[in-house]
């Protein structure tokens, strides 16, 4: 369980402020939509599909296929777990494993949205939920990155789109 390898994370300044600008302008954005209209616009695992987008904007797992795809096949997952199935704590972990499953066979694995079939089940969702926050969170993070992270010429946002 030793290393004496070190971190290869480099710092760099104008990303650590890019980063941190994206992130506030995504999250912010989605809680002015939930207080202006009746929907919610915000979950759970949207601050950690920010650190991706605006953190690792160039990994592939950060790109607008994976953020949107992955949320959409997972918290459908979900869905349909519950309402074929209800509560279970079984349910819960077959759902996560089908939804880690489909998006790997689909190329759209993205982290945050394997915690959302938890999210669907643990609050009981209706079928909307998959279309706001989830499809239409997906898209406006998507948006403000492609808008946040091609600030700096050095980065280039998305890598891939399909």
């Amino acid at each position: 369980m030793r290393s004496k390898n070190r971190s290869p994370l480099k710092i760099v300044p104008r990303h650590v402020l890019i980063g941190s600008l994206g992130g506030f302008t995504a999250i912010a954005l989605l809680a002015l939509l939930s207080e202006l209209t009746s929907s919610v616009w915000m979950m759970a695992p949207f601050g950690a599909t920010c650190v991706l987008a605006f953190g690792l904007w160039d990994a592939p797992l950060s790109q607008p296929r994976n953020i949107i795809g992955g949320h959409v096949i997972s918290t459908s997952i979900g869905l349909l777990c519950l309402h074929l199935f209800g509560h279970g704590t079984w349910v819960m972990a077959v759902a996560v494993g089908l939804a880690i499953g489909l998006m790997m066979l689909s190329k759209t694995t993205h982290p945050p949205a394997g915690a959302d079939p938890l999210v669907v089940i643990l609050s009981g969702s209706s079928w909307s939920f998959l279309i706001t926050p989830v499809l239409l969170g997906s898209v406006v993070i998507v948006i403000v990155a492609l808008l946040i992270n091609n600030l700096d010429k050095k980065r280039r946002y998305p890598s891939f789109w399909f």
